[in-house]
């Protein structure tokens, strides 16, 4: 995926402790979500909660009133260099309903993409799954399937309502970073297969060496270092458009890089991951009837979507051969599309010969076998992996490798390009800011567990 972090500021009054500091001013309170384990006997309820993410956080002087970090810059003199900004700086805790326009409600999670507050509004959110006030709920999904329910009727172009696993640390980097003293508990050790470089503590250290603004963006910029990391992406989606993608690296472990080694824009083949994925995206696959307003699985209205991981031996020992998406709308079992695209066959779920017959139909370089393919992904479900829920727009390519024809100037017509009925020029952060202001997406009834057991329809 292409992530796009906003970046809020306050001016407030705190008092906070030691370094990768925690601060005082607001007490960090948890929203509760009830989840469910599924077996043959039955599925029982969890009693969790979530985080949002320590970017979206007041990052503040340890000792009063002063911002480290003030729209998309930092404050030298308490961030000189990274070390002394992780001493000097705290992460305050969140108003999720008021700051952030997160909420929940029993089993059911709300993100508003714009959220007016008394510091202006804030723009997005990524929040983490619970399993204790400094852990977060860790999964491994080899042979086992993942469900929940989605409504993304209020998500136009532009927009994207994204679910997936991360490799991220169980409590957050703690353990490993002996400078971070906020962990899980203040949704630190972010990190995907971007390598993102706009993130404003990595490994229990600032980022601020080297950190460019955004010019197009007021709340983001970049730092000289990034952090990389495996990545599932479960869905990634708006009302025209859907995908969902494994992004595999070299390693296990979220990995600091600097400079050219995290990829990106003008290295974008360079890091330890798989920046590109292999994608199924309906659209893209050549079944443009299948997903949307009014279509198979009509976007209208919500649904249950299920993601199973097949393994070659039929066990949790095994290794990851098949990603299979299923849909259940209004009581009625939807099996996936199926491929139409000259030179593939009609697969219907990702494996290791989709991937393959892929890239060459698309002319796409093969980054997703070069970083382990399906047995690289794999290798970091079976060291288990952080759920992520957000909600985001895009200052980087303005969501079009999800709903538009992408690159732009390629011929639409060739295989890969379209991927969704958006025009080439929607998605502008500044005018789905304006147009989109109260669009809001709603995960609920997250379950997991044995193949079969999350979910119930007709055929």
């Amino acid at each position: 995926m292409f992530p796009k972090l906003t970046l809020l500021s306050f001016a407030l009054t705190a008092i906070s402790a030691h370094a990768q500091l925690v601060g005082t001013y607001e007490t960090e309170t948890h929203p509760s979500l009830t989840w469910q384990r599924c077996t043959r006997s039955g599925c029982q309820n969890v009693s969790g909660s979530i985080v949002l993410d320590s970017n979206w956080r007041w990052v503040h002087s340890n000792s009063g009133y002063t911002n480290c970090y003030t729209g998309n810059t930092w404050d030298t003199s308490l961030c000189p260099n990274n070390r002394q900004c992780a001493t000097n700086c705290a992460l305050e805790g969140a108003n999720y309903s008021n700051t952030y326009g997160i909420s929940t409600s029993g089993n059911a999670l709300t993100l508003k993409f714009i959220q007016p507050n008394s510091n202006g509004k804030n723009i997005g959110s990524r929040v983490y799954l619970l399993a204790s006030e400094s852990r977060y709920q860790m999964f491994n999904l080899l042979n086992q399937e993942f469900t929940f329910d989605v409504d993304v009727s209020k998500l136009p172009c532009g927009l994207n309502g994204a679910v997936y696993f991360s490799a991220m640390d169980a409590d957050g980097g703690m353990a490993r970073f002996s400078t971070n003293k906020a962990g899980a508990k203040y949704g630190t050790g972010y990190c995907d297969s971007q390598c993102p470089r706009d993130i404003k503590f990595i490994n229990g250290e600032g980022n601020a060496e080297g950190w460019q603004p955004a010019s197009n963006d007021e709340n983001a910029g970049l730092g000289n270092n990034g952090i990389c990391c495996n990545e599932m992406d479960i869905w990634e989606a708006n009302s025209i458009s859907a995908a969902y993608t494994p992004h595999p690296c070299d390693g296990i472990q979220a990995t600091r890089c600097s400079g050219t080694a995290c990829g990106g824009q003008s290295n974008r083949y360079g890091s330890v991951c798989d920046p590109d994925g292999c994608d199924f995206n309906s659209f893209r696959m050549g079944d443009r009837s299948y997903y949307g307003p009014g279509l198979t699985v009509n976007t209208n209205s919500k649904f249950t979507l299920v993601t199973q991981f097949l393994t070659d031996t039929g066990t949790a020992s095994g290794t990851l051969k098949e990603i299979r998406r299923l849909y259940v709308q209004n009581g009625r079992v939807i099996q996936h599309s199926k491929v139409n695209v000259p030179g593939m066959a009609a697969h219907d779920s990702i494996t290791t010969q989709f991937c393959n017959e892929a890239k060459v139909a698309f002319g796409d370089r093969d980054s997703f076998g070069q970083h382990g393919g399906m047995a690289g992904m794999s290798r970091a479900m079976a060291a288990s992996m952080v759920l992520v829920l957000s909600i985001w727009d895009d200052h980087t390519a303005n969501m079009l490798w999800l709903d538009s024809n992408y690159p732009t100037d390629a011929d639409p017509n060739k295989p890969g390009i379209a991927r969704g009925t958006c025009p080439t020029s929607s998605g502008v952060p500044a005018e789905v800011e304006q147009s989109a202001a109260s669009a809001t997406v709603t995960y609920s009834n997250i379950k997991f567990g044995d193949i079969g057991t999350t979910y119930s329809g007709t055929a």
